[in-house]
């Protein structure tokens, strides 16, 4: 096997033989057919939003103090992980089609971003959900090489 991303020993266990419940083979399988389709879908449509999301911030940021909106550090911060994010994500694209290693490991380290922008804004539905898709992730891993 090829050498072990950030955390990915250590995380391996909790997410697969630890983990409270396994998904079904027959899911993985679609999920492994079908997420490359799902992913570029998804990263088209949030292309728009972030550069959006960037454009207005830059707007308002000048006024923003007058009415209390935190777009300070939070904000910067927010947006700087969700664009890493994105990036991530288009780059595990053509390992997920081809289902090498690559691929997941992209979307591993996209998905880990996704946890930490989610415990950073204080989302405990958005932390579990992140955490839901990284126990997939793990237990699709083997299809990856």
């Amino acid at each position: 096997m090829a050498q072990p991303a950030v955390l990915e020993t250590e995380l391996a266990p909790y997410f697969t033989t630890k983990a409270p419940f396994q998904f079904p083979l027959n899911f993985r399988e679609g999920f492994v057919k079908y997420w490359p389709i799902v992913s570029l879908v998804l990263l088209i449509l949030a292309l728009p939003a972030i550069l959006a999301f960037l454009g207005l911030g830059v707007f308002f940021l000048p006024v923003s103090f007058i009415g209390g909106v935190g777009t300070g550090i939070g904000y910067t911060v927010g947006m700087i992980l969700s664009v890493i994010g994105l990036v991530l994500g288009a780059l595990a694209l053509p390992g997920l089609f081809n289902r090498k290693r690559s691929g997941w490991v992209f979307s591993y380290y996209a998905e880990l971003i996704s946890v930490l922008t989610s415990i950073l804004s204080f989302s405990i539905l958005g932390t579990l959900l992140a955490l839901l898709f990284l126990m997939l992730l793990f237990q699709v891993r083997e299809y990856y090489r």
